[in-house]
């Protein structure tokens, strides 16, 4: 027996999460990049962090292919872009947006409230999506507020 899908994101939603972008190269090397909230830090020693990728998501070949990834926290005043990332046509989301190159390789926003940089340390299956566990090479983090996501909507952290 399992529970209606609906139920699940339903119920699901009343988790606060923050909000990122996950980026990395296409195999021609364009930037790609989607819209997250299950991101988590995973091990302190050695640094991991791990991101489920929807297997049908445009970023998941390429994340697998280029075996480097972003992790772009996102900042209270980003819903705009929060936004544009969760569209699912991949063309045209990183233009217009300020962005570099982190050690890896793969695109940093330069607006970020926080980001990690890291190499694909391994895998795992997760049903409709698969684990991305990085092994972090660098980070970077400024003082400001976070946007969250909450039963579907943005919103802001209020201390």
């Amino acid at each position: 027996m399992a529970i209606d899908p609906s139920e699940f994101r339903r119920v699901l939603g009343h988790w606060v999460t923050g909000v990122a972008v996950v980026a990395s190269r296409s195999p021609d090397g364009e930037p790609c990049g989607f819209t997250a909230n299950a991101f988590t830090s995973l091990s302190l020693d050695p640094p991991l962090i791990l991101v489920c990728v929807d297997r049908a998501g445009n970023s998941h070949g390429s994340i697998s292919a280029a075996g480097v990834f972003t992790v772009n926290v996102l900042g209270s005043g980003d819903e705009r872009l929060a936004r544009r990332f969760a569209l699912t046509d991949s063309d045209g989301k990183f233009e217009g947006v300020a962005w570099t190159t982190a050690s890896t390789g793969a695109p940093v926003l330069e607006d970020a409230l926080a980001w990690v940089d890291c190499t694909v340390h391994s895998q795992v299956d997760g049903g409709d999506h698969t684990i991305f566990i990085g092994h972090v090479v660098a980070a970077n983090a400024v003082d400001d507020e976070p946007l969250i996501y909450y039963r579907g909507g943005y919103g802001r952290f209020a201390p």
